[in-house]
């Protein structure tokens, strides 16, 4: 105890040393500091966490770019013991929007002068020719990039960052990594589910093969292998429509229980104009109609198997059923839709 406790003092006087150093500019001595926490961060309590997070988050901005998304990374990590993510959030999304401007303008030099692969967005693959053609700000923000969708994924993982994240924000962000996504050939998937992420949106689920109709309710929801489980859970579990249900720890793993199970498909989900729903991909592809997403359950084609789970392990998810449509509504909605395609 004796001996934790003195790593667990290092850890917390690293801390401090690194933000006087900070305070100072001293890029030297940060950069020991730094290497301090990470050496001891492992003896940290959960309470110190807890008040470290918010404390490097108000420092972050005064860090340069290039080690600043480390401490990004750190704070996430903060955030993931207990920090608070609201407190933590706004600067880390603002040094996102930072890295992905300047990772905008690597890819647009990289064009400009040849184009070509571009290197992965990692310090190793960069190249002294490659730092030369498109300067280092530019790079800098290029190949930290991983590390901003660390630390943006662990905020993202929160509802109460997701709610409160400004929707011009989210779609700015979103806009840029879709710009950089489509100039790179690199995909960001993680931060690109993250940003999609819905909370308390309803979903209109209509069963054709019985006629049905249902009003859920989804949050935190991932991707749509994890909707699909819940979905089966809820409609077939819940003795609504026939088919296969999935078993306790199925539901469970989608819910917040940890690990992965195996899993077989119940449905076929399908847009209201008969187009398939990848299970691929996330609950946004779901097309809004009256205000609410619209989504067609028909028989799987084939059967189909995956592991239940979570897109995103440190996120709840849930799907609940608000009410069950009478049978003339059910009738009027699947009028609408066209036959699967």
């Amino acid at each position: 105890m004796i001996f934790t406790g003195r790593k667990k003092a290092r850890f917390l006087d690293a801390v401090a040393s690194f933000e006087d150093a900070v305070d100072q500019g001293d890029g030297e001595r940060s950069q020991q500091a730094m290497q301090e926490i990470q050496r001891h961060f492992e003896h940290a309590g959960d309470d110190d966490l807890a008040r470290i997070g918010p404390r490097l988050a108000e420092l972050l901005p005064a860090v340069p770019p290039g080690p600043r998304a480390l401490v990004a990374v750190l704070i996430g990590a903060c955030v993931e013991r207990g920090a608070d993510a609201r407190a933590c959030a706004p600067q880390i999304f603002e040094g996102l929007a930072q890295a992905l401007g300047a990772a905008q303008e690597f890819c647009e030099r990289w064009t400009a002068t040849g184009g070509g692969d571009l290197p992965e967005p990692d310090p190793a693959a960069l190249t002294e020719a490659a730092l030369e053609r498109v300067g280092q700000d530019a790079a800098v923000g290029w190949i930290t990039l991983p590390q901003w969708e660390m630390a943006s994924v662990a905020m993202l993982n929160r509802p109460a960052v997701r709610t409160t994240l400004l929707p011009e924000t989210r779609l700015a962000l979103l806009r840029a990594l879709h710009e950089i996504q489509e100039a790179s050939g690199h995909d960001f998937k993680c931060l690109h589910y993250a940003l999609l992420v819905l909370d308390d949106e309803p979903l209109l689920a209509l069963h054709r093969p019985t006629g049905t109709g249902y009003l859920l309710r989804m949050t935190g929801i991932g991707d749509n292998f994890q909707l699909h489980t819940l979905l089966a859970d809820v409609l077939v579990g819940g003795g609504h429509v026939p088919g296969h249900a999935p078993s306790a720890q199925e539901a469970a793993v989608c819910r917040d229980a940890p690990g992965q199970v195996p899993t077989t498909g119940s449905f076929n989900l399908a847009t209201p104009g008969g187009d398939w729903v990848w299970n691929e991909g996330t609950p946004t592809d779901i097309p809004v109609v009256d205000g609410v997403r619209l989504l067609v359950l028909d028989p799987p084609p084939y059967q189909r198997g995956w592991p239940a789970g979570r897109f995103f392990p440190g996120m709840t998810g849930d799907l609940v059923l608000e009410r069950v449509l009478g049978a003339d509504e059910a009738r009027e909605w699947l009028g609408r839709c066209a036959p699967p395609k």
